[in-house]
């Protein structure tokens, strides 16, 4: 007996009812189960913590509080989350304050409805995803990071072949191309992700890339 894999589910949070009534019926169509919506912080915080969702598609400029605030609540709390903003702003302090708040990705609502949905499935996939534009500036500012990194003499070891992985990631490769380049299985470079973030106690891609460009991994 075969099981089809269930709907990956979603919370939507814009204080335009329109845009978030489009984009529930985008996702909708193409299989995810839309599990709430929240219009300001307090609903989103109230409604994430209910449903669990496995990614939250959120706006920034929601009042009280912001995305930004909202974003960096629901991660420490809630394992597994995924948050992909999706905003009208692409100034560089409004994306870089959703990165630092543990955003696994930043695309701007001005992209075509094929990329916001692919831009959706991969943060299910765990992939960072930025539109085209933003991804240079935030890895600019994580090479500016990497100027003063924070030494600590007390991190994990990991092993060869997650270092070897870790190196990857570094670079911006997907999963998928990872798991090309090792030749193993997709599910194999997921579990050694699983395993670094586990060992170096971060949340998510976007902070393991961010300490792999620390620790020179890039180059």
């Amino acid at each position: 007996m075969r099981f089809s894999k269930a709907p990956t589910r979603i919370m939507l949070v814009d204080d335009h009812p329109m845009w978030i009534e489009a984009l529930a019926e985008d996702l909708s169509e193409d299989g995810c189960e839309i599990v709430a919506v929240a219009h300001d912080g307090s609903e989103t915080l109230t409604r994430a913590r209910a449903t669990c969702p496995d990614v939250v598609v959120m706006d920034l400029n929601i009042p009280d509080p912001d995305g930004a605030t909202c974003t960096q609540l629901l991660m420490n709390e809630l394992p597994g989350l995924r948050v992909l903003v999706m905003s009208a702003s692409g100034e560089r302090d409004d994306v870089l304050r959703a990165v630092k708040a543990g955003a696994n990705g930043y695309v701007l609502k001005s992209s075509s409805k094929a990329e916001l949905l692919d831009a959706v499935h991969k943060t299910v996939d765990g992939e960072a995803v930025f539109t085209p534009t933003l991804a240079g500036l935030v890895l600019g500012e994580y090479r500016r990071m990497a100027n003063n990194p924070s030494p600590d003499d007390d991190t994990p070891s990991l092993t060869s072949r997650e270092t070897e992985v870790l190196r990857f990631v570094a670079k911006g490769l997907s999963y998928r191309d990872i798991a090309e380049q090792l030749f193993v299985s997709h599910r194999t470079v997921q579990n050694h992700v699983q395993n670094v973030l586990r060992k170096l106690q971060l949340h998510n891609r976007v902070e393991l890339t961010r300490y792999a460009i620390e620790q020179g991994l890039d180059s």
